[in-house]
């Protein structure tokens, strides 16, 4: 038998986390619990992947080695004050609440805890995520590398400094919504220029894909990769001006500075 995991949530991301644990085999259905205010939820997620389920947050608390709190970061406190006399120290907590630091943490929890502080990413719905991981003074290297052996599941994961995780929720966390709306433009374009909706879906989703790609399996500069596509004279750099002109590299940096200020001050 593996480590007993539990998740208090099971919306969008919590559900994604689990089924990447589950697809992976690094955990069976009877060793995963979760909970949630809503019934219909808990029916659903117990149809799907026949874990176990309750109403009862500190129920999955007492049932975990590795307990996930995949609720909204405005639910926290409320959580935490409800199972903070079930947890254990020898419990290995992990959160993905953007601005909740590890001292946010143990001053609401009130005693001395093992706990992971992570940003996931949506990508983990198809099992493509990215999560910056920080662990507190308590986690142990191996308690670290047990944590991440579980999330490759669903997600690539590197450990960071925790004065880096309100960057990483720019990076990575909230950068998803930005990269939608840059395949929906393109694909707007070509829809513009006789191209079915459906289908210019498709070819704006899969350049982004096989463009990211690129950049993760060469190793080469994203720079370096621009500039093959642009031919002397040619189509690409033509569009690349225009995009300089509108501000666009500007307006991708702004807007990932302003997350960063929101996230720093949640």
């Amino acid at each position: 038998m593996g480590k007993k995991i539990g998740f208090i949530g099971c919306g969008n991301m919590g559900g994604a986390m689990m089924q990447g644990i589950l697809d992976s085999g690094k955990c069976t259905a009877k060793e995963m619990i979760t909970s949630d205010r809503s019934e219909a939820a808990l029916s659903a997620k117990k149809e799907a992947l026949g874990i176990l389920t309750t109403t009862d947050n500190r129920e999955v608390a007492a049932f975990a080695d590795i307990l996930f709190l995949s609720v909204k970061p405005q639910f926290y406190e409320s959580v935490i004050e409800e199972i903070r006399d079930t947890v254990r120290p020898d419990q290995i907590i992990v959160t993905i609440a953007p601005g909740k630091t590890l001292a946010w943490l143990k001053e609401k929890f009130g005693k001395e805890l093992k706990i992971i502080r992570t940003m996931p990413n949506t990508p983990a719905m198809v099992k493509e995520g990215m999560m910056g991981m920080c662990p507190n003074e308590h986690v142990t290297e191996e308690e670290v590398t047990q944590v991440r052996e579980i999330c490759d599941g669903f997600s690539a994961t590197e450990v960071i400094p925790e004065n880096l995780m309100d960057v990483v929720t720019a990076v990575s966390g909230s950068s998803p919504a930005y990269v939608f709306m840059f395949i929906e433009a393109m694909a707007d374009a070509a829809v513009a220029g006789g191209m079915p909706r459906a289908q210019a879906y498709k070819f704006a989703a899969q350049a982004v894909m096989g463009s990211a790609k690129m950049v993760l399996e060469t190793g080469r500069h994203p720079g370096d990769l621009k500039d093959m596509v642009c031919s002397p004279a040619g189509t690409t750099i033509q569009a690349v001006r225009v995009l300089e002109e509108k501000g666009m590299r500007s307006a991708v940096i702004e807007a990932m500075m302003k997350c960063l200020d929101i996230s720093r001050n949640m």
